[in-house]
């Protein structure tokens, strides 16, 4: 899905989607074609909870599990399958799970995150050895001097920052025919499930290396589908809470009324742990005072089994038609709700993005260069400003800007600070999708509203860029600043599709809960296979 050309024109995607073969232009892996990938890794799947109880036994150290992963990067990463999922690798992981290890033979066990193994994207601040870049070559060599707020935040918890993910350059804020997953520093991140395909984006990394067990769990970040699009594309869960749960300070921005961290996991109960650590007010991010009394730390407690019984929900109605493989997963989807003791209720919530006009483009291009030469200037990198950025990638080009150009930049470049009228107009707009979301709930009594997250993935083309795959449900919420949960629905040709649930604000635990129902009905999650193409089939 071209996600930028979307909010430019924040129109009703088409749901004609195909599926056809696709050439990579990156480098294929040299191994033998005709020997099948074998892929016995010993963590295959295994849960935070599998992980805790091997430390718990003894049969595993949180150093070792560590090491497993590291090993597993190096072996699917960067050897294998070439996913190039992680652009760098924390030299300080082994010595943190070995003080791990340590404070829990004293007894002390922080909660379940201890030991645990987490990869963060590289738009996120770590206070450490690694860069953060956003995947710019602009940015290479930036140190930050102090975490973000979430890395804090998991560190606190006792989990292992692994290394940081790949992602879209500038979060898929650089040009509007960029490939989702690429980026000047880091190169292109491929789907685990056929290696030719995207992995969508910009939480490309994250996506590519959770799916493929390159950690136990992954940190994404979202504007507008960066996280839901890439975990449906790689066949997980993915979470991206209400704006104010969990702080963006120290995380390169685009949007502050439209940007958030959140997991991205194999499983329902995984993001639910997850994102315990991840939340917290944070004085530096003053939005996060309003989930003050509205989070919990424990996200697992809504986690039952039958949390669809009795549960009113709206179906999106238009992604009732389009391609037969998709729509045949959306409705065996609605059966299973129904099964589950839900009430289904057709509704139109995407239909009504026509009357967006430009607005969210326009209020990111405002938001983007507000935030980001606030960021450059308090930071040790060579780059103070957003012009700056652009003057180093055209001095740079063979490097910066070898498949695409920055048009996206330039044009947010272009425009005024937030007084604007054009940008006040713009955001009026856009914040309106809160009352639209309330209003019809409301008028239906509905708990949640669900869809499909996105359609199927597309092939990688680095010259063309990406392309409409359908099905696109992530703007409504987006723009409300609500939460939106993706959980596996299915296959179309080896191809994963993301089931969605959206719904108010701070109502993460019914959505977390509704997720897990869902999920344990149809174990849909399958581990991907690491095909090299559709054309191999």
């Amino acid at each position: 899905m071209n996600r930028r050309s979307f909010i430019k024109a924040s129109s009703v995607v088409s749901v004609s989607t195909t599926i056809a073969a696709c050439v990579s232009p990156t480098t294929a892996h040299t191994e033998d074609k005709s020997t099948p990938f074998k892929d016995e890794f010993v963590l295959n799947e295994l849960t935070i909870h599998d992980l805790q109880q091997k430390m718990q036994s003894g049969e595993y150290t949180a150093e070792a599990i560590t090491q497993l992963y590291l090993d597993r990067i190096d072996a699917i990463d960067k050897k294998g399958p070439r996913l190039n999922a992680v652009i760098e690798i924390n030299p300080d992981a082994l010595a943190m799970a070995k003080k791990l290890d340590q404070e829990r033979k004293a007894g002390k066990v922080r909660g379940p995150m201890h030991g645990i193994p987490v990869l963060v994207k590289d738009n996120i601040d770590t206070g450490d050895q690694m860069m953060t870049t956003a995947g710019s070559l602009a940015l290479e060599g930036h140190k930050a001097t102090q975490d973000a707020f979430v890395v804090a935040q998991l560190r606190k918890a006792g989990a292992v920052i692994l290394g940081k993910t790949n992602l879209s350059e500038w979060a898929n804020f650089r040009s509007t025919r960029s490939s989702s997953g690429w980026s000047s520093r880091g190169g292109q991140t491929r789907n685990p499930y056929v290696l030719d395909r995207n992995p969508s984006g910009s939480s490309s990394g994250s996506g590519s290396a959770a799916s493929a067990n390159l950690c136990a769990v992954a940190v994404g970040t979202e504007t507008d589908g960066s996280i839901i699009a890439p975990s449906s594309h790689c066949g997980l869960v993915g979470l991206k809470p209400t704006v104010g749960l969990v702080s963006r300070s120290g995380i390169i921005p685009i949007s502050h009324t439209q940007d958030t961290a959140g997991p991205m996991t194999r499983t329902v109960t995984d993001a639910a742990i997850l994102l315990g650590a991840l939340a917290g007010i944070d004085p530096a991010d003053t939005v996060t005072l309003e989930s003050r009394g509205k989070s919990v730390t424990d996200y697992t407690q809504f986690l039952k089994a039958n949390a669809l019984a009795g549960k009113r929900i709206g179906i999106e109605k238009s992604f009732l038609n389009g391609h037969e493989g998709v729509v045949a997963l959306y409705k065996e989807a609605i059966e299973l709700l129904k099964k589950q003791g839900a009430t289904v209720v057709e509704i139109e919530l995407m239909k009504e993005l026509r009357e967006m006009g430009g607005a969210e483009f326009t209020v990111l291009q405002y938001e983007f260069k507000d935030g980001l030469n606030s960021y450059l200037s308090k930071a040790n990198a060579r780059v103070k400003s957003l012009a700056e950025v652009i003057a180093f990638n055209k001095q740079n080009q063979a490097k910066a800007m070898p498949f695409f150009k920055q048009e996206t930049l330039e044009s947010s470049e272009a425009k005024g600070d937030l007084t604007s009228n054009e940008y006040t107009e713009a955001l009026a707009k856009t914040r309106s999708w809160r009352q639209r979301i309330d209003q019809l709930m409301t008028a239906n009594k509905l708990d949640a509203i669900a869809g499909t997250s996105i359609g199927p993935a597309g092939c990688i083309d680095l010259i063309n860029g990406d392309y409409d795959t359908g099905f696109y449900f992530c703007p409504p919420a987006a723009m409300a600043g609500y939460p939106h949960l993706t959980v596996p629905m299915g296959s179309v040709h080896g191809l994963p599709v993301g089931f969605s649930f959206i719904a108010g604000a701070y109502q993460e635990g019914t959505l977390l809960a509704m997720g897990h129902g869902y999920e344990q009905a149809s174990k849909k999650r399958e581990r991907p296979g690491f095909m090299e193409s559709l054309m191999a089939v």
